[in-house]
């Protein structure tokens, strides 16, 4: 994963706030390219963010604004709402786009689904399409959930584009496509409005070509797939 940092974009007026995992560097890379406007880039790895990284700040928990427990991610989302010129999310004022969750190569760690493979060594089809499987994806990504409960909550425009879709050799294909699927589902639930290339930039199985591929990397996509994520939030009215 990318170090996290922070991409912000002057003088004038932000269009939206980026955060993410390192999924979202192209995307600023792009955004800066095109001279668009923004705030935000990159807070942490994207294991970072599947189980529970938050709380609410507030004593009844019930109307309090975001707060991130890592400090490192916490000090970078203040920076970014403090050139933005709010206080909190509570009042910000222009769409988040947020990788937060999608990082479905690591739900997919082969390991974790070893239990559940068949004689042939593969995790059946229809436990893929199972009640069960959603249950423990939803489990997996439950920190991301209720994160994008809160922004819903508070009723922020989010958008969420899908990340490159690169298998690892640490992942299994079959359960990445799947619980990506899933994770998809969730979020669009919560309102997220979900920004999805794959008719774009994949091949006939589904994964990601070369031509929107880092080089010499397994997971993420280059300057090329960060334009045309960043073309698609402009066709949004960003």
């Amino acid at each position: 994963m990318t170090t996290p940092c922070s991409t912000t974009t002057a003088p004038a007026p932000a269009r939206f706030l980026l955060l993410g995992d390192s999924h979202a560097g192209c995307m600023g890379r792009a955004a800066l390219q095109a001279d668009l406007p923004f705030v935000g880039g990159p807070v942490g790895s994207g294991r970072d963010f599947l189980g529970p990284f938050l709380d609410l700040d507030g004593a009844d928990g019930g109307d309090g604004d975001l707060v991130f427990r890592n400090a490192e991610t916490r000090r970078l989302v203040r920076e970014f709402l403090d050139a933005l010129g709010v206080t909190g999310f509570a009042e910000l004022g222009v769409p988040l786009v947020c990788t937060f969750g999608l990082s479905a190569h690591t739900v997919a760690t082969r390991q974790n689904w070893d239990i559940h493979r068949d004689r042939h060594a593969t995790v059946p089809e229809g436990f893929l399409r199972s009640g069960l499987f959603g249950d423990l994806v939803r489990a997996s990504v439950r920190g991301a959930l209720a994160f994008y409960e809160r922004t819903a909550a508070l009723g922020l425009r989010v958008l969420a584009p899908l990340p490159p879709q690169r298998v690892p050799g640490m992942s299994d294909p079959a359960v990445f496509f799947a619980a990506q699927d899933v994770i998809g589902a969730e979020l669009a639930a919560r309102g997220v409005e979900i920004v999805d290339l794959r008719a774009r930039v994949t091949d006939g199985s589904g994964r990601q070509r070369p031509v929107f591929c880092e080089a010499d990397d397994t997971i993420h996509g280059n300057l090329a797939f960060g334009r045309l994520v960043v073309a698609e939030l402009l066709d949004r009215a960003l």
